[in-house]
């Protein structure tokens, strides 16, 4: 892969390898393994993305935080011994593209199929998920099915958001939606959402657009070929339970993810391509 002046290849001390980016619009970083976005900063602004303060970044192990790919399912498969999430988050992709014009940096990366236990996935596809960096952000993620047969999916890309307080944060553009919580509803969704309590959220028939309203400002979120999304908070009990994540913690953040899944999720038949887009920006 040939690299732009303003991209670098660098190590953690765990000896994962990231894609480093830096330039006059934005910082970025970027973990080959999970093809992990775990930064992004433009300039002058404060971050768009948390990671977790008790994060190790082992190998093996998906970040926490960040934007995990969740494919080619997401949340527990019916087969429980399976990965949760999917087996995209933690296998090793590999670096094809970077481009960068007036500004923009696009990084392009691709999950080998070679590496993949045809247990898990049979299918003969492409996975690749694009970067466009200026100073917003968006990640595309294309699967090509390159079989003989049509093959169904879902998917998600788990974005991690921060806040400084998550009592006094609010999402708008739900409302119209409906949702699934803890296996129960579908419930209308009828005003703004704030939190109180863990948030398990799974929307369907959702707008494009959502913002999140923070005390350090509003942050909006934005996808493509896709219908559905998640809202997540651990809250108090379950962050005592989480790896990689202090106790405490719950307090500054949250996840909205742009996803396919349940009635949304994605169907593509042979030769065609599904794109899940989201993008993200500081209002």
């Amino acid at each position: 892969m040939k690299l732009s002046p303003s991209v670098s290849i660098e190590q953690a001390e765990t000896g994962l390898e990231y894609i480093n980016v830096s330039n006059k619009l934005c910082t970025a970083k970027i973990y080959l393994q999970g093809a992990q976005l775990t930064e992004f900063t433009p300039t002058d602004k404060k971050p768009l993305i948390w990671v977790s303060n008790e994060e190790d970044y082992q190998q093996g192990k998906s970040i926490r935080g960040g934007i995990p790919i969740c494919w080619p399912w997401f949340g527990v498969n019916p087969n429980p011994d399976w990965p949760i999430h999917g087996i995209a988050r933690t296998s090793l992709w590999r670096a094809e593209e970077v481009k960068e014009q007036d500004g923009q940096i696009s990084v392009s990366l691709s999950l080998p199929m070679t590496h993949i236990n045809k247990t898990f996935w049979p299918h003969k596809s492409r996975l690749v998920v694009e970067f466009i960096l200026t100073s917003s952000l968006q990640v595309r993620l294309t699967t090509t099915n390159l079989s003989d047969e049509t093959i169904t999916f879902s998917q998600a890309l788990h974005t991690y958001f921060p806040t400084p307080a998550i009592s006094d944060t609010q999402v708008d553009g739900l409302q119209g939606a409906k949702y699934i919580e803890f296996g129960e509803g579908p419930f209308d969704q009828n005003e703004l959402v704030g939190f109180a309590r863990e948030t398990d959220m799974v929307y369907t028939q959702a707008a494009d657009t959502q913002r999140i309203i923070t005390p350090d400002g509003i942050i909006e979120v934005g996808r493509e070929n896709s219908s559905s999304c998640v809202l997540w908070n651990p809250w108090i009990d379950k962050s005592k339970r989480l790896s990689n994540f202090a106790d405490d913690e719950y307090h500054t953040m949250l996840c909205l993810e742009a996803a396919n899944v349940m009635d949304d999720s994605a169907v593509v038949a042979p030769g065609e391509s599904h794109t899940l887009a989201t993008t993200i920006r500081w209002v």
